[in-house]
């Protein structure tokens, strides 16, 4: 056991309550998800951060997790031991095993970023910081690829396929994601809608909604309100809704007919949208292979000076 976790046994669970620990990290983020309404508000925060940040794990301090998740690492040791686990050193190690046979380059960019700016002695070039930005949007789609549920995806186009009208809904950073979206889906001959919100309407622009239709919406954590919002408008007129979105953890899973997961590589505050851009593309091209388009409907019409 590491010494960060010496200080927090003495909040340990009593032995009588203790569970083995599960067998894999696979395993560990299944009974994350089952059990993650029952845990305290803190212990949801850690929950988040594993589901969303699988990768890091394996070379995250507890101290680093702590920060991220606004938590004191005694709260880490004891999300550790509701799952069975000594301490955070026996859980980390499962991460470890899982990640290091997979061979990914698992990179906090993030940090290496912040230290650059950081250290004063050696001054980084505008270039130097651009690659770096560059590397971390290459390993969120290098991660997109390796975890990319084919289950999920089939089900995600089958969806499509079979709907008769599709809105696609995404706030703020997510609307550039659900525009894009759009622009390709109206390639195909199905009625697709941009629920923009323009004034606040959301409500109107997804009044008409019906049960043979599919909401498309993207939003990663915070999850904002007015995605949620339309969701529930979906899921009482009882529409099929496809999410995509950071964790099985999220608010927006929850009402989901299918779920595709993405998470990008970020520098600072600021969410690199690349990867879920791929997956929209990557969804697009997928539908239009099942809709059996022809590559001159895909095409821009000619008449328009670009």
């Amino acid at each position: 056991m590491s010494r960060t976790d010496q200080p927090a046994l003495a909040e340990s669970t009593p032995e009588s309550d203790l569970v083995s620990p599960p067998i894999n990290a696979e395993r560990l983020l299944q009974l994350i998800t089952e059990e993650y309404e029952s845990l305290p508000r803190q212990l949801k925060r850690i929950a988040s951060y594993m589901s969303q940040q699988s990768d890091r794990i394996m070379v995250d301090r507890i101290s680093d997790i702590a920060r991220e998740c606004e938590v004191h690492p005694s709260a880490i040791v004891r999300f550790s031991q509701r799952f069975g686990f000594s301490g955070f050193s026996e859980m980390q190690a499962l991460f470890r095993e899982a990640y290091t046979h997979k061979a990914m380059p698992v990179q906090n960019y993030q940090q290496r970023i912040r230290s650059m700016i950081a250290n004063k002695s050696q001054k980084a070039s505008g270039g130097d910081l651009a690659r770096e930005c560059i590397n971390a949007t290459l390993s969120g789609i290098e991660r997109l690829g390796l975890e990319l549920d084919d289950a999920a995806f089939e089900q995600a186009v089958e969806l499509v396929v079979n709907a008769d009208n599709i809105y696609v809904v995404g706030v703020r950073r997510s609307f550039a994601v659900a525009d894009y979206l759009v622009y390709n889906l109206q390639h195909t001959n199905k009625r697709i809608h941009l629920v923009s919100g323009l004034g606040g309407s959301y409500r109107e622009q997804m009044r008409s909604i019906r049960p043979n239709d599919l909401v498309i919406a993207i939003s990663f954590t915070p999850y904002a309100k007015e995605t949620q919002h339309c969701l529930r408008i979906a899921q009482h007129n009882q529409a099929q809704t496809l999410i995509i979105t950071d964790s099985t953890l999220s608010p927006l899973a929850k009402r989901a007919n299918s779920v595709l997961l993405v998470n990008e590589g970020s520098s600072f505050a600021f969410r690199s949208l690349s990867a879920t851009l791929c997956l929209c593309q990557a969804l697009f091209i997928a539908v239009a292979y099942r809709l059996e388009l022809k590559m001159d409907e895909i095409h821009e019409q000619a008449g328009f000076d670009d």
